[in-house]
Order: C-alpha cells, then sequence, then structure tokens
C-alpha cells in the first residue's frame, strides 16, 4: 500500500500547469481591460468648400460623422458653430451617422463652420471655409458712352430703351473730350439730359494716372467741378475716376477727390475704375469698384474667393464690370448670368462684341453700343425678374 504523501506528490504531477495558474487567477483574460480609444472623424459634406453664400438665407449644413471607420450611432450628438452666423439647431443628433442642420450668415466675408462630436471620450472636429455675401441688389448696365451722340446713334438708343425699361437702371459714362473741357459741348449735353428725362443716370469721366502724379490732384478736382457747373447737377449724378490705382500707397491721393466729389454733392456717386480688384481699402473712396475690366473668356476666371475674399463684404451694387470681346449674344447672356451669381458678385454690368487686345493695345471696345444692346438690356431685366432669358 502506498503510503498516502507519495499519492498526494503523485496527484500534483499530474494535474495541468495552465488549471493550476487559473485557479490561481493569474493571466491576461481578465474582463477588466480598458476599452481602446475610439477615432472620431468628421467631413462636413454640405455646404460644399469654397461656397458662396446670402446672408439671412438659411442653408442647410451637413456633417458625417465615423467612429472607428462606421457611421456613428444614431442619436451621437454633432456641435455646429460659425462666428458670422447661427444654427437651428445647435446639436442635432445622427441618422446613419449624417447630421443635419440649418445656417442663417449675418457677418459678410470669409467664415469657417466648425463641427465637432464626442464619442468614448474621444473627440472629433471637422472645418468648411465658406463665403457669405450681403443680400444683392438688383443688376445694373453701366455704359462705356465714349461716342458722340451727332456721329453715333448710341445716345439714342440708350434713351429709346430707358424709358421703355423703366424699373432696368441704365447708367452712362459722359465723356466729352476725355473729360477735359471748358465749356460744354451743346449735342452731347442734349443727349445726356434727354437720357436722364427717359430714367437714365450719367456720370463723368475723369481720368487720374494711377495717382502716379502724371496728373495733379488740382487737375483732377478741375475736371469735376466743370461736370457739375457745365453740364449741371440735374444731369451729372457721379463721377466716374478711370485710370485707378489699385496700390494702397495712392490711397491719400483718391482719399482726397473722394471727398471733393463728396464736398460738392453727398449723394454722388463715385465709381473707380482699376480693372482689376484693388487692395482693400479702395472700398473707403468709391462707392463701387471696376473689380474686372477685360475679355469676356478672361473674365470666366475671375474668382475672388482665394485672393480677395475681402469682396464679398461688400454689396454687389459696389462691384462693376467691363467686358468687351464677348463676341455672341450667347457669350453676352452667359456673362451677364454669371456676373449677377454670388461667386462673382457683381452688380454694375456691361459686355460688348466690340474687340479689344490688350497686349498690343489694338480696337476701341467703348466706340459704341454692342450689336446685341437690345437683348443685353432685356437679358439684365430678366435676370433682376428671375424670368426666362430673352432669345438671341
Amino acid at each position: 500500500m502506498s503510503h498516502p504523501l507519495n499519492l498526494l506528490l503523485r496527484t500534483f504531477r499530474l494535474f495541468p500547469i495552465t488549471a493550476l495558474v487559473a485557479a490561481c487567477g493569474g493571466g491576461g483574460g481578465s474582463s477588466d481591460a480598458p476599452t481602446p480609444p475610439s477615432t472620431v472623424q468628421i467631413a462636413v459634406t454640405a455646404p460644399a468648400a469654397g461656397s458662396v453664400l446670402t446672408i439671412q438665407s438659411p442653408v442647410t449644413v451637413q456633417a458625417q460623422v465615423s467612429v472607428n471607420g462606421s457611421a456613428a450611432a444614431d442619436g451621437t450628438p454633432v456641435s455646429f458653430s460659425m462666428l458670422g452666423g447661427s444654427f437651428s439647431p445647435v446639436a442635432p443628433q445622427t441618422r446613419s451617422g449624417l447630421a443635419s442642420t440649418s445656417l442663417t450668415g449675418s457677418t459678410a466675408g470669409a467664415q469657417i463652420i466648425t463641427v465637432g462630436s464626442t464619442v468614448n471620450g474621444s473627440t472629433g472636429t471637422g472645418t468648411q471655409t465658406i463665403y457669405l455675401r450681403p443680400q444683392p441688389a438688383a443688376l445694373e448696365i453701366l455704359v462705356p458712352a465714349y461716342f458722340h451722340p451727332t456721329t453715333n446713334p448710341g445716345w439714342a438708343q440708350m434713351t429709346a430703351t430707358a424709358s421703355v425699361n423703366p424699373t432696368t437702371s441704365i447708367t452712362a459714362i459722359l465723356n466729352p473730350s476725355n473729360g477735359i473741357f471748358t465749356t460744354a459741348d451743346a449735342a452731347t449735353l442734349q443727349a445726356a439730359r434727354n437720357l436722364v428725362a427717359a430714367g437714365g443716370k450719367v456720370i463723368g469721366y475723369v481720368y487720374t494716372r494711377y495717382g502716379s502724379g502724371t496728373r495733379s490732384v488740382t487737375d483732377i478736382k478741375t475736371n469735376i467741378d466743370r461736370y457739375l457747373e457745365l453740364y449741371g447737377t440735374s444731369v451729372i449724378s457721379g463721377i466716374f475716376l478711370d485710370e485707378m490705382s489699385a496700390n494702397e500707397a495712392q490711397i491719400p491721393f483718391y482719399r482726397e477727390i473722394y471727398d471733393h466729389i463728396k464736398a460738392r454733392g453727398a449723394t454722388l456717386r463715385v465709381v473707380g475704375n482699376p480693372g482689376l480688384v484693388p487692395a482693400a481699402s479702395y472700398a473707403g473712396v468709391t462707392d463701387a469698384i471696376v473689380s474686372f475690366e477685360g475679355t469676356a473668356t478672361a473674365f470666366q476666371s475671375f474668382d475672388p474667393r482665394s485672393s480677395t475674399p475681402w469682396l464679398y463684404t461688400l454689396s454687389n451694387n459696389r462691384h462693376a464690370m467691363l467686358m468687351h470681346n464677348a463676341d455672341t449674344c450667347a457669350a453676352m447672356q452667359a456673362a451677364i448670368q454669371a456676373a449677377g451669381s454670388a461667386r462673382y458678385n457683381q452688380g454694375l454690368v456691361y459686355a460688348t462684341n466690340l474687340q479689344y487686345n490688350p497686349t498690343t493695345q489694338v480696337g476701341n471696345p467703348w466706340a459704341s453700343l454692342p450689336s446685341y444692346w437690345n437683348t443685353l438690356v432685356s437679358t439684365v431685366q430678366a435676370i433682376n425678374s428671375t424670368t426666362a432669358l430673352p432669345a438671341c
């Protein structure tokens, strides 16, 4: 018979070591191990990046939320914020990973939408840059009317058009003798009076040589005064400052001119023409800026969003475009539609089929009205009334 102690030793030798370890509570299979952190990712899916929207016009904002690569569980709260606007609701919940809310913008200019969500202690964020512009005004037509009424029918055409389209604003830039004169040209004065009587407007052309000093402030002021004194404030409702600089260094030069015009009449409209987007400070020395002057082809690439987003802080009636080489009626309509869109944000518009080559400086695009003048006016009228464009 074996001794009891020997039996006990044999039992221990046969018992599995893993069972002993388990019995003692060791090993890594404990249910108390910490939950790995979640990865929360957020992508703003609407509006698209770089969208130009209008303040006080609600727009849907959506964000897709994923947790560890899968759609967030329904009911996950998501927060939306933007300095220049408000959301309703502020913290919607996801459905199939998508959270939706409504944004009402309040501050024009570049804005950043920020979206955040926290799941299992982990927070994810997403952003989207958009642009907000003020509520747009109706489009106006700004005509470089650099032709004489006795040799060109353009002034009579503008007058006839204005009389039958009272809701469409037509402003002619009057340019006798390149803006330098000592007496009023009788025929030009009568043509301007006729246009104003028909409901149009007239502003006087003055060139400034880009503030270089080639033309003195004194000479420019004299030109301005002669428009107001010889053509009269009943005809002249503003001044067109051509060859305007775009550089901030010339601001004092233009501020003196602007202040002089406003001292002569607070309601006189000052339209500056650098022909491109100037420094933002030019908004303080003009009432409207010609931020584009060029061909129809070049206008397709006009996009202030990346380089000059300050343009969106101003209403469209403070921006103008003067386009030439819009060869066909269809090209004109496409350009005017683009000009009136949020991205372009232009309020004063003009397009002509007349040709000019900026490289060779050959051609005069302002020598007469375009061949599609009547359709141009009807196109602006249709855009303003949100009706179908006229046939070309």
